[in-house]
């Protein structure tokens, strides 16, 4: 993500723009806490209702109280206009941004997740998109520090107060998936919560083969204790600005396996692109090569409006009930040992 750009999809309410104005202020200090016990810092939690629980016309609510296992997700950025008071760091406590994040990726991209476990999404004090382009790495640095360290706690809450040992999901998508491959390296990979993963969900970053130590990359639609990642763009199109190559971790979520085999888009069971109720079926097709998930531009209302060739904001979205499916299926394997 090297070059300026910018990224217009209608599935989301919100822009992403990667030519934001860097904020004038400094990171926030480090010294400050989020208070996880306060359910207002959870964006979705079993106890409350929440925009996670919510889903597409045509599909049944599962009760989370039947769920074995939990789904800890990690929204991306949606700290994305102008910066609040000049904040590198997004508050949890501003109305605006929190309802917005509610209304975009925890339904959007959350509600994938609500059928496999109990969801957990953090509000956590997310770095201002601006920060992934700044030449200043040091600042950088500090920034993206004090959102994983909202990330880590709220994953220590949840352990210590609400896992009881079940089995867990970790889920995110872009600056969610920055610190949250950051969290498996430093907290599950090699110690007993290992144990308890299913798998991760890494999506929109360029994550290596070989980024962890003792967990590695899914093989199939059943693997448990493994990750699955890619990143999409459209067929044909050459994104300099992106990482490519064999060592990122690239899989096709038509068939979860690594090959470059073409999966076409009559295995896409659904996608979610403009109307979250509305479920498109056969939405694109899905093939790996040289780091990259490429895909055909879907077809939908309103498509001519949609001329990115980054597909980064529909990672998710273009695969919704593949993911979702295969979210359960992962669970089940996982379950029965």
């Amino acid at each position: 993500m090297g070059m300026c750009t910018k990224i217009k999809f209608i599935a989301f309410v919100f822009l992403i723009t990667s030519c934001a104005s860097l904020p004038k202020g400094e990171p926030v200090s480090s010294a400050a806490t989020t208070d996880y016990s306060r359910m207002s810092n959870w964006a979705a939690h079993p106890d409350i209702a929440d925009k996670a629980d919510k889903v597409p016309e045509g599909l049944s609510k599962v009760n989370e109280a039947d769920l074995a296992v939990d789904v800890f997700f990690l929204h991306p950025t949606t700290y994305t206009k102008k910066s609040i008071n000049d904040s590198w760091n997004a508050p949890t406590t501003d109305p605006k941004l929190n309802e917005r994040t509610d209304n975009t990726t925890i339904q959007y991209q959350g509600s994938i997740f609500n059928q496999a476990g109990k969801m957990y999404a953090p509000r956590y004090r997310q770095a201002h998109i601006s920060t992934y382009f700044t030449e200043d790495s040091e600042k950088a640095k500090k920034v993206f520090d004090i959102a994983y360290r909202d990330v880590k706690e709220s994953f220590d809450y949840y352990i210590k107060n609400y896992n009881q040992g079940r089995p867990f999901i970790i889920a995110a998508h872009s600056q969610g998936t920055t610190h949250g491959a950051r969290l498996i390296k430093e907290v599950i990979d090699g110690s007993q919560l290992e144990n308890q993963l299913v798998a991760a969900y890494l999506i929109g970053m360029p994550v290596p083969m070989d980024v962890f130590k003792s967990i590695q990359p899914c093989t199939s639609s059943t693997d448990t204790g493994c990750f699955v990642s890619w990143r999409t763009y459209k067929s044909g199109h050459n994104p300099e600005e992106t990482v490519r190559g064999d060592n990122i971790t690239v899989h096709n979520p038509l068939t979860w396996t690594m090959d470059n085999t073409y999966a076409d888009k009559a295995l896409n069971k659904g996608a979610i692109i403009r109307n979250f109720n509305k479920l498109v079926n056969n939405a694109t097709d899905a093939k790996v090569e040289n780091g990259i998930l490429w895909a055909a531009k879907p077809k939908f209302a309103l498509s001519f409006l949609f001329t990115s060739k980054n597909y980064h904001i529909a990672d998710l979205n273009f695969y919704y009930m593949n993911v979702r499916e295969n979210a359960v299926e992962r669970v089940d394997a996982f379950l029965k040992g």
